[in-house]
């Protein structure tokens, strides 16, 4: 009798491993049948998504807080996707109702078309292995029958050329792989890049520049069309399991300048991958600790930014795949400073609120007077992100920052708020308090809405007076437009704008473009971006993005001529 049993239960122990291949196809053991979530991300200049501690900008939680599997399923109607007309509904059935050995996913799926990876059938294989021995060691009578080994004895003919094929498969994948494994770049290095070009041109216009008396005097000088392309390299070394190195080589040809002299629209038309540099530069050196499971730690020479270390709330932000110009990339308020070494805290507090902070340095390596890490120009910047429900973020941030020339570094709009002296040939140090707020709802998978808006209050050290900007910015996005994996883009805002300036006599910018005096004041006009884009996802690593962007009032000149651009991008990334 005992020998029967064993008999028996090995039998049993095959039919189970066939029937497991013809209907275990997409399903994992419980421990493995969760959500599996598109990790992959761009790392690009201002715009990189490798956040302290990593995001899924599509979660409202952090992912170091996996999602509970579904619970065993004890019918196979519990599983929404699987019909009495599929062709393994039979065996299906018998694996979950006869040995309750499957598991579904958390979305009561069970995706029978999905590949399936050797450690999900062994992990499937294990969990019904173990019923049969529950069912052995208990004697039960529910073993195996003759309609059973009927049924095992036709899948293995039905199924005998395709099992033949992907054991050959199979050899072959392991065979690659091993030759990956012995090639591969580092053993603890990852190298990733990517490549962007851009062919743009702009209307012809003239500009009311010199002075700024209501006379368009001046002609545009950069209306012809050129090439603007962006190279950037990663190496992202890992150290120990809880912390890496981040290094970024950079080389940037190409810009839309000459534009209008005397801090007329210079920035307006600046696109989110202008960058130029004379040759290859280190962009990115510092180094990321996961301190604990909720916090993280930045610390660098290069590459400690907010855009780097604080979480965007804007899903699609980025200079390679999402918006065109630099100004719709985010609240210009985060790009000030443009630092460059320091230190950045990212604490998840709570699973749906997190914490950034940082003190940064725009020139922490030169000692001279005005640099360094505290005497030159430095910003310090606190941002709380929040997300209420899963289709809602909201970030609120807070800058403190110190400008030794009097130019905030946002790059967009009116930037430096102090004139230049005639005769030091320099212009006042400002202290800069600035505060914004990012707000972005996805109204549903294929459209989200979202805006911003800013606000900086700068005084001259000692001085009395000050000077203070608006900028605010609405848009709507369009994930999968047309085509999954497309996107289609509409924003429309107002570049940061000198509202009002009473700096002492002599410093005020706007004043100074009208009569060269500097006298109190603010612009008289106010420049507004309208900006529309279409990124054809042409493969996992390659898009194209035509685009236009219309300037009205550039310059906060209202006798300019808008300016009209027209953009072509493309873009590699590995």
């Amino acid at each position: 009798m005992k020998g029967r049993l064993i008999s028996r239960s090995h039998r049993k122990t095959w039919m189970l491993a066939w029937l497991l291949i013809a209907g275990v196809n997409g399903v994992a053991q419980k421990a493995l049948a969760q959500e599996y979530t598109d990790t992959r991300t761009t790392q690009e200049l201002g715009v990189k998504s490798d956040n302290i501690i990593p995001s899924s900008p599509s979660s409202p939680s952090s992912p170091l807080l996996p999602e509970n599997p579904m619970a065993q399923v004890t019918s196979v109607s519990q599983l929404k996707d699987v019909q009495p007309n599929d062709w393994a509904f039979q065996a299906l059935q018998s694996l979950v109702e006869r040995y309750g050995c499957i598991a579904g996913y958390p979305d009561s799926s069970y995706r029978g078309n999905r590949a399936l990876s050797r450690y999900e059938f062994a992990a499937g294989v294990n969990a019904c292995l173990d019923r049969v021995n529950e069912l052995i060691t208990t004697a039960t009578s529910d073993l195996v029958t003759r309609e059973d080994l009927a049924i095992l004895q036709k899948l293995q003919s039905e199924f005998a050329p395709e099992l033949a094929t992907l054991r050959g498969r199979v050899d072959n994948l392991e065979a690659k792989t091993a030759e990956i494994e012995a090639n591969q770049f580092s053993t603890t290095t990852k190298l990733s890049g990517l490549l962007i070009v851009g062919i743009q041109g702009r209307t012809n216009n003239r500009g009311d520049v010199n002075p700024r008396d209501g006379q368009k005097d001046t002609d545009d000088a950069g209306t012809n069309i050129n090439l603007i392309s962006l190279a950037q390299l990663y190496l992202t070394s890992q150290i120990t399991p809880r912390s890496y190195l981040f290094t970024g080589l950079l080389d940037g040809k190409g810009k839309t300048t000459p534009r209008f002299t005397n801090s007329v629209s210079r920035y307006d038309v600046l696109l989110g991958y202008e960058f130029p540099t004379d040759n290859l530069i280190v962009s990115d050196l510092n180094f990321h600790w996961l301190v604990t499971d909720k916090l993280a730690v930045m610390v660098g020479t290069e590459g400690v930014s907010m855009p780097y270390a604080f979480r965007g709330p804007n899903r699609v932000e980025s200079a390679a795949t999402g918006p065109l110009s630099y100004f719709a990339q985010r609240n210009p308020i985060l790009n000030m400073g443009y630092g460059h070494g320091g230190i950045a805290i990212d604490w998840q507090f709570a699973k749906r609120a997190s914490l950034q902070a940082i003190y940064t340095s725009y020139q922490p390596g030169n000692p001279g007077k005005g640099s360094g890490l505290f005497d030159g120009t430095t910003t310090t910047g606190v941002q709380l992100l929040l997300t209420p429900t899963d289709t809602l973020d909201l970030s609120l941030y807070y800058v403190n920052n110190y400008a030794s020339d009097g130019c905030l570094l946002t790059f967009v709009g009116d930037d430096c708020l102090t004139t230049v002296n005639t005769t030091t040939g320099k212009s006042a140090p400002l202290q800069t308090n600035a505060v914004g707020a990012t707000l972005t709802w996805q109204i549903s998978s294929r459209i989200s809405a979202g805006a911003w808006g800013g606000y900086t209050k700068s005084y001259i050290p000692g001085q009395s007076g000050s000077v203070e900007t608006t900028n605010y910015m609405v848009f709507l996005n369009f994930p999968d437009l047309f085509a999954k994996g497309n996107l289609g883009g509409i924003y429309v805002g107002q570049p940061p704008k000198i509202t009002s300036s009473d700096l002492p006599i002599g410093n005020n910018v706007p004043d100074f473009i009208n009569t060269g005096l500097g006298r109190a004041g603010g612009q008289p006009g106010t420049t507004t971006q309208i900006e529309a884009f279409y990124r054809f996802q042409l493969t996992d690593n390659i898009s194209i993005t035509p685009g236009i962007i219309h300037l009205i009032q550039p310059g906060n000149t209202p006798d300019s001529d808008s300016v009209t651009i027209g953009i072509l991008r493309s873009t590699f990334s590995f």
